[in-house]
């Protein structure tokens, strides 16, 4: 099997996954206490959570705390629903649906257009009133890095905040300058199930889950220390691994164009995470290829609308047709995968695709 579908999750590193253990028993029995209890066992768990706090800010900007939360969904839901106000959310229009949706839920939302490079442009104008810009720092579909340095300075000129999903950015580049950053652990080889909103000092946010009043009053519910040092671990590898993984991830990317040459590149070249290639083939049934290649883990398009039947907004976003969009796929790679996996994998998917006459 080889796996190629990063964007969607990327494998558990060791290091978390041995940074967990502990947590969930621990070699004498006793690492399962709840961290928000006043004895040895929970503070025991309750230090572990604050260790990993602080191997998370340091990938984040300055002056900010880290508030932990289920994943990137929910951090986003608490930094939409919390912070309030009557006007608009200006969202682009090549969004996670976690941020397109919550937007139309809490209305009214502004839809920033993109251009067929997937570049959302920071000289769009943006709506009287605006109280929050939201723009992806690297797109989760097609891998575009957006500008997001300029709309963060659009957002301070409008008096909005400035909201960054940075999922498929953290770990990988430095990340973007915001008001509001949400991360989920299983894109940097973390586990599924955690995340968290980065906040700047000074931002109030209403409580939008009730309950405890755990997290500084604002995300109720006992935190997982397991979950949560698996998170603090993974971004700790990430930071030390940074240089490392981005100079592979540009070899398998240089090797995995050779190979796709006769295939249409998706989005932007030049403005892009190279751990991204989403290509398309005129005429391609994607349905057959990927029943044909089925040793080879890839996506049609983003995995969080796999199945819906719904043509990617993203890629209709950039002025494909839907049946340009339906004749793409998207592959992901990194940390773990090696160059003779991409050259498996792409004579598996070119073999496929020329029987079918392509």
């Amino acid at each position: 099997m080889i796996y190629l579908d990063y964007q969607a999750t990327t494998p558990l590193a060791p290091e978390a996954r041995e940074a967990m253990l502990r947590w969930l028993d621990g070699p004498d029995g006793t690492g399962f206490g709840n961290p928000h209890s006043p004895h040895k066992y929970g503070r025991r768990a309750a230090a572990a959570v604050e260790l990993a706090r602080e191997q998370i800010a340091a990938l984040f900007p300055a002056n900010g705390r880290v508030i932990f939360t289920s994943g990137a969904t929910e951090a986003i839901n608490l930094a939409i629903r919390g912070t309030g106000g009557a006007g608009p959310v200006a969202v682009s229009e090549i969004e996670h649906s976690a941020v397109g949706d919550t937007a139309e839920a809490v209305g009214p939302v502004h839809r920033l257009t993109v251009e067929r490079d997937g570049l959302c442009d920071a000289a769009q104008a943006l709506p009287e009133g605006t109280r929050m810009v939201a723009v992806m720092q690297v797109n989760n579909e097609i891998g575009v890095i957006q500008p997001t340095a300029e709309w963060h300075r659009r957002a301070k000129e409008a008096d909005a905040l400035f909201l960054c999903d940075v999922v498929q950015a953290y770990g990988k580049i430095e990340v973007t300058d915001a008001d509001m950053i949400a991360i989920s652990a299983h894109k940097f080889h973390g586990p599924k199930g955690v995340g968290a909103l980065w906040m700047r000092d000074g931002i109030e946010l209403a409580e939008v889950q009730t309950g405890g009043g755990q997290e500084h009053g604002l995300r109720s519910g006992t935190l997982s220390p397991a979950l949560i040092a698996g998170l603090g671990a993974a971004a700790k590898v990430a930071q030390e691994r940074c240089e490392q993984d981005a100079e592979h991830v540009e070899r398998l990317w240089r090797r995995a164009r050779e190979l796709f040459s006769q295939w249409t590149l998706n989005g932007s070249e030049q403005a892009r995470w190279h751990g991204n290639l989403n290509i398309r083939c005129d005429g391609l049934d994607v349905a057959r290829l990927m029943s044909e290649c089925r040793e080879v883990m890839f996506s049609a398009g983003s995995a969080c609308a796999s199945g819906s039947g719904r043509t990617s907004h993203v890629l209709k976003a950039i002025g494909l047709t839907d049946a340009q969009a339906k004749n793409s796929i998207r592959l992901g790679f990194g940390r773990y995968t090696t160059l003779e996996e991409i050259e498996r994998a792409a004579a598996a998917i070119n073999d496929a695709a020329k029987a079918q006459g392509l």
